[in-house]
């Protein structure tokens, strides 16, 4: 599910993630259980019942990236999931995507059924046809989609018969026929894509096409770049502009995005580091580690080495 990477030689800025290997080895209490569904090409897809998965999580995974999109059907019961700074809770026949590229984090103990596909762009693109074109299309799969699909009776029988088609194929070939794979896996992005809602009609227009930019560069810089004036500069318009349309469509202001940007990011090598506190300010482009310290207490209710603290006893 995750790329892997060495802590030991992570450097300041960079983020820390998992290969399906080290994933379930450093995660699942009886990893040994699911290796027999997880290949060398893992990376590129993989997917299985949820009840497989979840009760063999003992502790929460902490916050981190994945390099390929993560997929959660619901059938019955619920899911939380931590996605960016947001909390979303999904219960039957709704769909939870996590795009690629965006950190997220879970804890155990939801009591569910249903799927988790895991799938990298390349498995997509890898065919002949309309791989390319049909991805462009898919709003969901892009920084600024709706991550949360809710299907509906009629698409949510299809996903869910797709689904376990995925499940079957995997189950015996692997990717030995990735071609078959791709199939399935398109039909049913084309089945979400019926479903997906882009946005309210309250947040429809320019003010969502221009905060949905706004997010595509704060995802890009957050590291780098921390004043509302040159996220407006790069966008063309004024700081107040910015400001309003931001708040309009997320009923937060762009100044708190940011900060609550930095602090998740702050979190992601917190828990995956043993960094000390100035070195992680430094890694998110906070030069001062009291301020850095001041502003994660502002909005994780914890000091830095308290949140590393629950985290390694968690």
């Amino acid at each position: 599910m995750f790329a892997q990477v060495n802590l030991r030689d992570m450097q300041p800025g960079s983020i820390s993630t998992y290969n399906p290997q080290t994933y379930l080895q450093e995660f699942l209490s009886e990893p040994a259980a699911l290796q027999h569904l997880l290949t060398p090409e893992a990376e590129r897809f993989f997917i299985m019942p949820v009840e497989q998965m979840y009760p063999l999580f003992t502790r929460p995974l902490p916050p981190g990236r994945s390099t390929s999109h993560n997929l959660l059907y619901v059938r019955t019961g619920t899911a939380r999931m931590h996605i960016g700074p947001e909390t979303y809770t999904i219960g039957p026949n709704e769909v939870l995507l996590v795009r690629a590229g965006q950190v997220y984090s879970f804890g155990p103990g939801d009591v569910n059924t249903g799927y988790i596909c895991h799938f990298h762009d390349d498995l997509l693109l890898g065919g002949r046809g309309s791989g390319a074109e049909a991805l462009g299309s898919f709003e969901f799969l892009r920084f600024w989609g709706q991550p949360v699909i809710r299907l509906g009776q009629e698409i949510g029988e299809f996903a869910e018969q797709l689904l376990h088609r995925l499940v079957v194929e995997y189950d015996t070939q692997q990717l030995r026929y990735p071609e078959v794979i791709r199939a399935y896996l398109l039909a049913l992005l084309h089945e979400l894509g019926r479903a997906y809602v882009a946005a309210e009609p309250a947040e429809a227009g320019a003010a969502a096409q221009l905060t949905a930019r706004f997010k595509q560069l704060l995802a890009a810089s957050v590291t780098t770049t921390h004043r509302v004036s040159d996220y407006a500069e790069q966008l063309h318009i004024t700081p107040d502009h910015l400001s309003r349309c931001v708040r309009r469509v997320t009923g937060k202001s762009p100044a708190r995005w940011i900060e609550e940007s930095i602090v998740l990011e702050a979190k992601v090598l917190l828990a995956q580091t043993t960094w000390p506190v100035s070195e992680v300010a430094l890694a998110v482009g906070v030069a001062d580690a009291s301020y850095f310290s001041r502003l994660f207490r502002k909005h994780s209710g914890l000091a830095p080495l308290a949140y590393r603290k629950q985290q390694d006893l968690s």
